[in-house]
C-alpha cells in the first residue's frame, strides 16, 4: 500500500476538538472550550440565507465570489477599518481559516519558516506543518504583557523567514496590540523584507480599546489581511469569511482558489450580505454580552484566587492552572471534564508557552459560566 506523503505526519492534532470530541460522548457537560457564539443569529441573516435555498441560488459563483458581497466586504473596509482597497483585492473564502491557509500558500514554500504567536490558534502551525512549511513559535510572555517582543523576534530570524503572523484581538489571550505596537511590527517586517499575515477574526469585540487593522498602516503593500464573519454574526456553521490582499494579485487569486474550492456556499454568500449591510444592533447586544460575562468571570476567579490575564478583546479569559495541572495540562483537562463535567481549553494546545494555562469561553449562559468556573479548583492557600 502506498504511504501517505512525510510531512503530513508533522501536522499536529487540535488539542481544542480532542476536549470538544471526548464532551461530545459525554453528558451535563458545561463548555466553555470550544469558541462558540451562544447568541442566536440575526433573524435578518437567517431569512436572506433561507430564500437563496429557496430561491434555488446554488450555482457556481465567481472563484472571488459574488460581486454585490465583494462590494459590500470593501464598503466595510473602508468605514472601519481604514482600509482602502479595490474590489479585486478582496477575496470571498471558506471561513479565515482557509483564508489563512489559502495565505500561507501564496507565501510559504517548502521549508520556509513563517513567525507565529506562542501562544496562537491552533491552526497557525497546522496550516503550515501541511504545506511541508516551518512554524517558528514567537514567545508570548507575561513579562511583555503577553505582546510580541521585537528583541525576541530578532533571534529568531533566518535566512528562511518569509512572514510575520500577527493575530488582534487574539485568540486565545483576548489581548489587543495598539497602533504603535503594529507599527513597530510593520518596521521589523520591512527591515527583514518578510509578509505580514494579519488574523483578525475578532475584530469587533474590544473592550475599552480601538481595533486597528495592520493593513491600514501599511504603505509597501506587504499585508493580507484574513476576516471572519464567523464569531461576529454567529453563524460559524456558514463559513464565510474573506482574505484581503495586496494589488496586482487578481489573476494568481482566481487560479489557487479554483483549485483549493472553487467558490464558496452560495446562499451563505447572499447571508453575508444581509449581515454586512443589515442592521447591526445584534452584534452591539452580543458585545455587551461578553463584556458582562467577562467582567463575571473575573471577579469570581479574583475571590477564589485564581490567576488570568485580563482580556481587552474576543471573548476569551486566560486562567492559570498551573498550581494543579502539574506540568501536563492537556492531561488535567481531559481529566477535569471526566471528573467535574466541564470542557475547558488546554493551554498547551496553542504552543509551549500556554503550558500550565487554559483557555475559557465566556460565550456562555452566565448561569453556566458561573457553575463551570465554581468547579475550577482554586489555589491551596484560599
Amino acid at each position: 500500500m502506498p504511504s501517505l506523503s512525510p510531512h503530513i505526519a508533522s501536522v499536529p492534532p487540535s488539542g481544542i476538538r480532542r476536549i470538544y470530541e471526548l464532551a461530545s460522548q459525554l453528558d451535563g457537560v458545561i463548555s466553555l472550550g470550544i469558541g462558540e457564539p451562544d447568541l442566536p443569529v440575526a433573524e435578518h441573516i437567517l431569512s436572506v440565507g433561507a430564500q437563496g435555498w429557496i430561491d434555488d441560488f446554488t450555482d457556481y459563483t465567481a472563484n472571488a465570489g459574488i460581486t454585490p458581497l465583494r462590494e459590500a466586504i470593501k464598503a466595510k473596509l473602508a468605514r472601519e477599518n481604514s482600509m482602502h482597497v479595490d474590489v479585486e483585492q478582496v477575496w470571498v473564502t471558506v471561513g479565515a481559516t482557509q483564508a489563512l491557509h489559502q495565505a500561507m500558500a501564496l507565501l510559504l514554500g517548502a521549508g520556509d519558516e513563517i513567525l507565529i504567536p506562542d501562544p496562537g490558534y491552533t491552526t497557525f502551525s497546522m496550516s503550515p506543518r501541511l504545506l511541508g512549511a516551518v512554524p517558528v513559535p514567537y514567545p508570548l510572555r507575561p513579562e511583555h504583557d503577553f505582546a510580541p517582543n521585537i528583541e525576541e523576534l530578532e533571534r529568531l530570524i533566518t535566512d528562511r523567514t518569509r512572514v510575520l503572523l500577527v493575530n488582534s484581538p487574539s485568540n486565545p489571550l483576548g489581548t489587543v496590540l495598539a497602533e504603535e505596537q503594529l507599527r513597530e511590527l510593520l518596521v521589523f517586517a520591512r527591515r527583514h523584507d518578510l509578509w505580514v499575515l494579519s488574523d483578525e477574526v475578532y475584530e469587533y469585540f474590544t473592550y475599552g480599546i480601538r481595533h486597528t487593522s495592520i493593513a491600514s498602516l501599511d504603505t509597501d503593500d506587504r499585508v493580507f489581511s484574513a476576516f471572519s464573519l464567523s464569531k461576529t454574526y454567529a453563524i460559524t456553521g456558514a463559513r464565510v469569511g474573506y482574505l484581503v490582499t495586496p494589488p496586482g494579485l487578481a489573476p494568481t487569486m482566481r487560479t489557487v482558489q479554483e483549485t483549493t474550492i472553487s467558490c464558496v456556499n452560495a446562499p451563505a454568500q447572499l447571508a453575508a450580505i444581509a449581515a454586512i449591510v443589515g442592521d447591526h444592533q445584534h452584534v452591539a447586544d452580543a458585545r455587551e454580552h461578553y463584556r458582562s460575562n467577562l467582567a463575571t468571570a473575573c471577579e469570581l476567579l479574583d475571590a477564589r484566587g485564581i490567576g488570568y490575564l485580563r482580556p481587552n478583546g474576543a471573548f476569551y479569559l486566560w486562567v492559570d492552572v498551573s498550581h494543579v495541572s502539574g506540568g501536563d495540562v492537556a492531561g488535567w483537562a481531559e481529566r477535569f471534564l471526566l471528573k467535574e463535567r466541564v470542557a475547558v481549553a488546554p493551554g498547551s494546545a496553542f504552543g509551549r508557552m500556554g503550558e500550565g494555562w487554559i483557555r475559557i469561553c465566556v460565550a456562555a449562559q452566565p448561569a453556566d459560566l458561573i457553575e463551570g468556573l465554581g468547579r475550577l479548583p482554586a489555589p491551596s492557600s484560599q
